[in-house]
Formats: C-alpha cells, structure tokens, sequence
C-alpha cells in the first residue's frame, strides 16, 4: 500500500432537525470538500461527533459511500471506546471494501503504552486487511502516544499499523519510520511538517480551507515560493480561537442551515462570537464561501 499523503479533513457530520445524520448531506459535504482540494476525507472523527453518532447511523453512512465515485478517497473513524464495537464496525467497513481506519485509544480510562499496544494489537488480530492511522489526541482520548509506542506498533504491525495523525504534536518532529504516513492536526503544522518530512495533514478546518490549504502543499511539492502558507495559518489560528466543530458550523450554518444542528453536549457559537468569527476572517481577506 503507498503511504497516505496530501491534505485530508475530519468531514463534518451534518444532522437533521430531529438529529439524526442526513447521510446524503454529510456526503455531499465530503464531496464537495475534496472537489475543492482535499486529497481525501476522514468520516467520524472528532470532528464528525462520531463518539456522540449511533453505531446504526454509521452503518447506513457506509451502505451509502460505499458508491460514491470518491470511495477510495475516504478514511473511517471508528470514534467508538468498545473494542468489541471498533471491530465490528471495522469488519463491516471491510466488506463494503473500505481498509482505511483513523482510530484513537478509548477515552475516559487511565493506562499507557502496554495497555495501548495491546488495544491495537487486537485489533489488527481480527481486522488483519486493516490499514491503521493512529489518533493521537491526549486532550480527547486522556492519552498522549510516545515515540517508543507508535514505532514499537509500527514495527510488530508493519502491514497494519501505516500512519498517525499527531493532534498532540509531540510526534510529528522527530518520528521518523519508513513507509509510515506522519499527518499533524493543524494547517499552522503543514509547512513545517513537510519541510521535515511528514506526509500532510489531517484537519477539521480544512473542511474551510482545503483549496488554501492544498495550495501550500502542490506550491511545497513542486519547490515553488509559497504564497498561501501565511493566510492558511492565519485562519487557523483565528479558528483555535473557539471550539472547533462550533465554530465551522457556524460558519457552514450561513450556506445551509442544516449545519446548525449538532449534538448536545456540542453547541454552534453564539450570535456575537459568530459575528466576530466572520468579521476576523474577512479582516484577513478569507471568503469561506468559496
């Protein structure tokens, strides 16, 4: 399997009135985000709600993508603590021929690297077609992978164990395993991440900045001067400013109201940080109508 690389967004889950996930809109949401530049999309991420989205829902979101001309374009969170559930919802996965699993430790518990190891190697005993990136999130997960652990995993799951997308940031410098995908959290992370080596980036906003955003990578790519890096920071860092999926649904809220639903306990932002949120945009000269 060639690494995973270029620009990737945790797509949003987009919900009716009553919550439930309108499939067809959270999928033409993925769509329409990589016609704008993203190499790819990550389904169920944090991001996504996947821990607050029913197992049954993820099921009918995968009956449905399973079609979808971007089929091999798309990761797919499992965002669940069981391991039972992860796998079974990774053995459906695999059936409807997605291989590709961004998976993070379970939240809530205390443990460290043993325990983590032997989480995932459970899995890859029973998902074995399984191809693993590591979620890397100590703020959500309560757990903050080593560099010993991922390269300890790496190395007894070689064809398993393919990337981690390092949300904490204490990894994306100095992990260095051949054959092994290395994607930040952040696009104030992108430049940097390339210049050292790393294959990209997996965001929540890039689900508002994948044409900015793919525009660092081809200019990097191709050794051109980067002319977008400044303001792709810019906007991420106005951004880190709220919650993440408030502030993207906000925005996303002023095209199509539906995205104003979400899942208590999430919330949209109120309709003075909202404001703010605009008016800090366009002071950089950001359209996230585009």
């Amino acid at each position: 399997m060639s690494k995973i690389k270029g620009i990737y967004a945790a797509t949003l889950s987009i919900l009716n009135e009553d919550l439930s996930l309108n499939v067809e809109k959270t999928i033409l949401h993925a769509e329409n985000i990589i016609n704008q530049g993203c190499h790819g999309v990550a389904f169920f991420g944090s991001t996504g709600q996947a821990q607050l989205i029913s197992i049954s829902e993820k099921i009918n979101l995968l009956n449905s993508i399973s079609t979808s001309k971007y089929k091999d374009k798309f990761i797919i969170g499992t965002g669940l603590n069981s391991l039972v559930e992860t796998i079974n919802l990774m053995k459906i996965s695999i059936s409807l021929n997605f291989n590709k699993f961004l998976i993070m430790p379970p939240a809530y518990y205390k443990y460290g690297d043993k325990e983590v190891i032997s989480f995932y190697s459970k899995i890859v005993e029973q998902v074995p077609d399984a191809k693993i990136i590591l979620y890397n999130f100590e703020k959500l997960s309560g757990y903050k992978f080593s560099i010993n652990c991922v390269e300890e995993l790496a190395k007894k799951f070689p064809g398993q164990i393919v990337g981690v997308k390092d949300s904490s940031y204490n990894l994306f410098e100095n992990l260095k395993i051949d054959n092994f995908s290395v994607l930040p959290g952040s696009e104030n992370k992108l430049l940097k991440g390339l210049q050292l080596g790393c294959d990209g980036i997996i965001t929540a906003t890039c689900n508002i900045t994948a044409t900015l955003a793919r525009k660092v990578y081809e200019d990097f790519i191709q050794n051109k001067d980067q002319s977008s890096n400044e303001k792709l920071c810019k906007v991420r860092t106005i951004f880190d400013g709220y919650n993440l999926i408030s502030a993207i649904h906000s925005l996303m809220e002023k095209i199509d109201e539906s995205y104003s639903n979400v899942l208590p306990p999430l919330s949209i932002l109120g309709n003075k940080e909202c404001q703010k949120l605009i008016e800090d945009l366009k002071k950089i000269d950001f359209n996230y109508k585009n």
